[in-house]
């Protein structure tokens, strides 16, 4: 039996647990998420963070959803990374981040709130996918707006009239191995409303690479028009940016919080 200190943090309600160089067998990892992340009889949240060494980098970053499966990348899971890993070191420094994705530059500022960053993730190129197995499964109407792609891991983004009257849970489940968000246009016309189901964790209040997804269908299709190259996005637990071919042609930044919350020790 080991001693883990473990921090948690949220983006947006998107909450993650955060451990440093845990002294558990990787093949433990995926139950021992499971257990943490239980809301119920754990300390609950949609995915558990695990920090390693790695050369040339300020850390890598290995993310287990909730349901102790490993997700390649999380926007909002690696800005809470990122605040974790600041705290540890002492300093707002960029942060070279190697995930399962790839390599992700982070970069921090302070906010009103000492327990709040607000973190900028060069999160990648948004790459065209097919539809997952099961899609017509959903049911689509052949004039709603679909569109498939990756940030490292799968996304399937739907224009809708209404997110608030759509069964997300019912749609998420027949498509579960795959991030699902519903869109809806904004108030203003660079920004947009966003709901998802997400892989492995199932609805949760926001989700960075699916903000970034979800902008890039939403911008393609003329539902919103960026303003000065970024569109907002509006979710459940709060609002994101995404800077469209930022800092290069297909690639895209996201913008958010992310807010510490505790300080935990935990018998592994």
């Amino acid at each position: 039996m080991s001693t883990l200190t473990i921090t948690k943090h949220h983006g947006l309600g998107n909450d993650f647990l955060v451990v440093f160089h845990p002294d558990v067998p990787e093949t433990d990892l995926p139950d021992l998420a499971r257990r943490l992340c239980d809301r119920r009889r754990g300390l609950g949240a949609d995915g558990l963070l695990v920090a390693e060494s790695e050369d040339g980098y300020a850390a890598r970053m290995v993310l287990y959803n909730a349901d102790g499966s490993r997700a390649e990348m999380s926007g909002n899971g690696i800005r809470c990374f990122a605040q974790a890993l600041a705290a540890r070191r002492g300093d707002l420094d960029d942060q070279h981040i190697l995930t399962d994705a790839g390599a992700r530059l982070v970069t921090l500022a302070t906010t009103d709130d000492a327990d709040t960053v607000l973190a900028t993730v060069e999160m990648g190129s948004v790459d065209p996918i097919a539809e997952p197995s099961g899609w017509a499964e959903l049911g689509c109407h052949p004039d709603r707006p679909v569109a498939h792609y990756s940030l490292g891991n799968p996304h399937s983004v739907v224009g809708v009239d209404d997110v608030d009257v759509v069964d997300l849970q019912q749609l998420g489940s027949t498509v579960p191995h795959v991030n699902l968000e519903i869109v809806e246009p904004g108030e203003h016309t660079d920004e947009i409303r966003m709901r998802v189901h997400e892989r492995g964790a199932g609805i949760t209040e926001a989700c960075g690479t699916g903000a970034c997804a979800s902008a890039v269908a939403a911008a393609s299709w003329g539902l919103a028009t960026p303003r000065e190259g970024k569109l907002v996005v509006h979710m459940d637990g709060g609002s994101a940016t995404v800077a469209l071919d930022t800092p290069d042609a297909g690639r895209v930044t996201l913008t958010g919080p992310a807010t510490f919350v505790a300080t935990i020790e935990v018998t592994a």
